[in-house]
């Protein structure tokens, strides 16, 4: 999957891997010359983040699923929903299309709902932290909870996201991204005072986790899987010494997080010469807040050098992101998916602005190496942020029309 010395080649050809299959344009990165292709590289210039706005019908559902419906009915429900989100996401333009995430509590939830040994654990497990929102929006705090922990060893009940990618794909002829959370997110479900007795280090926990999502990545390979993206938001809170403190108290200092933490993404990333990898930081996105601001700067030349994904999706919808100076590291055989489209507001960007944004980034990444998208998803849990599913289906069409304005 990831090859020394690779080099991106920019002749863009449709790729069939079937007859009926027409699951947008792709790239060949090789190494060792032009003679032969070591891997196939999603290239689009569109891409969505993960999560959509789940439909009230699917949030009533979801708390009434415990007494009153039957699995079949809930199911039907989760279904239609992304039925839904298929349709929106085609009919706005985008070459890639998820699921919306409408089968997950949280980003990160099919982790806590699929595996055995989390202990108890509901929603604000992923919640927790001092969340920062604009005037009208407002700051909110929510404390960790205090037994939040690992309590047995993990054992996996069922797939992760391959019930997910296999109804997805059924559903649509674009290219079907399932996501991911990286191993190390979970540092969060680990404490020395719960979970000594079944992990007495963080690494020893980590290195089940990412055991669960290698496995996982392989399954998804062979069923057919040809874009995965591993959501890291954490690798971005290690820029404030506020959010910082947490993750250095269980047990790793900065460089420890940044090295550790990509051998465990790199770990999951199983080597496919057909499978695309996409790598996504933000800084936090629940309710129309963020938790930490910083730019890259710190982060670029261990995060977008060594990991081996090879579309790096990275929020820049505000000052809070920073320049576009750390690009300068992107190797030459990844993407940079621009994450310039906010989902925290409704107010919609103008193509204008998002050109002179894109242009400006080309002076470090080749142009036609970037693409563009929202800056995270539009609902990363069951919360949502304040939007209107009428002001998500006109930022996605203004992606899908800006970059085929630019890059027709």
């Amino acid at each position: 999957m990831y090859y020394a010395g690779a080099v991106l080649l920019h002749n863009y050809v449709r790729r069939w891997d079937d007859p009926q299959d027409r699951r947008g344009w792709a790239c060949s990165a090789t190494a060792g010359g032009p003679e032969y292709h070591k891997r196939i590289m999603i290239c689009t210039h569109t891409d969505v983040v993960g999560s959509l706005l789940r439909p009230p019908e699917l949030l009533q559902a979801r708390e009434a699923a415990a007494g009153r419906l039957s699995r079949p009915e809930f199911k039907a429900i989760e279904d239609r929903a992304v039925d839904e989100a298929v349709d929106l996401q085609e009919r706005a333009g985008m070459e890639v299309v998820t699921d919306g995430e409408m089968r997950r509590l949280s980003f990160q939830s099919q982790m806590t709902e699929a595996v055995e040994g989390f202990g108890a654990w509901d929603l604000d497990a992923f919640l927790w932290g001092k969340w920062h929102g604009d005037t009208a929006i407002g700051d909110w705090t929510k404390p960790r909870p205090p037994r939040l922990g690992v309590v047995d060893k993990l054992r996996r009940k069922r797939h992760l996201s391959v019930e997910e990618f296999v109804y997805l794909r059924s559903r649509t002829t674009r290219i079907p991204k399932v996501t991911l959370p990286s191993p190390s997110l979970f540092a969060n479900l680990w404490s020395r005072d719960v979970s000594a007795g079944a992990y007495p280090t963080l690494e020893s926990f980590l290195s089940d986790v990412a055991q669960i999502l290698h496995d996982e990545v392989e399954e998804l390979i062979r069923l057919g899987a040809t874009y995965i993206q591993i959501d890291a938001p954490h690798y971005t809170l290690l820029l404030d010494p506020r959010t910082r403190a947490f993750y250095e108290s269980q047990g790793w200092r900065f460089d420890q997080w940044l090295r550790l933490g990509i051998e465990l993404d790199n770990a999951v990333m199983v080597e496919s010469p057909a499978v695309t990898f996409g790598f996504h930081l933000c800084r936090g996105n629940q309710a129309s807040r963020w938790l930490v601001e910083g730019g890259y700067d710190r982060l670029a030349r261990s995060v977008f050098k060594q990991v081996r994904a090879q579309r790096l999706l990275l929020e820049y919808d505000d000052p809070r992101s920073g320049s576009f100076e750390p690009l300068r590291e992107v190797p030459e055989d990844k993407m940079v998916v621009l994450g310039l489209v906010t989902t925290k507001r409704p107010k919609l960007e103008t193509p204008e602005a998002l050109r002179s944004r894109i242009m400006e980034a080309s002076r470090f990444v080749p142009l036609e190496r970037l693409a563009l998208s929202p800056q995270c998803g539009f609902a990363t849990s069951i919360v949502g942020n304040e939007l209107t599913v009428e002001d998500e289906r006109r930022k996605l069409e203004l992606i899908g029309s800006t970059a085929r304005d630019i890059w027709s």
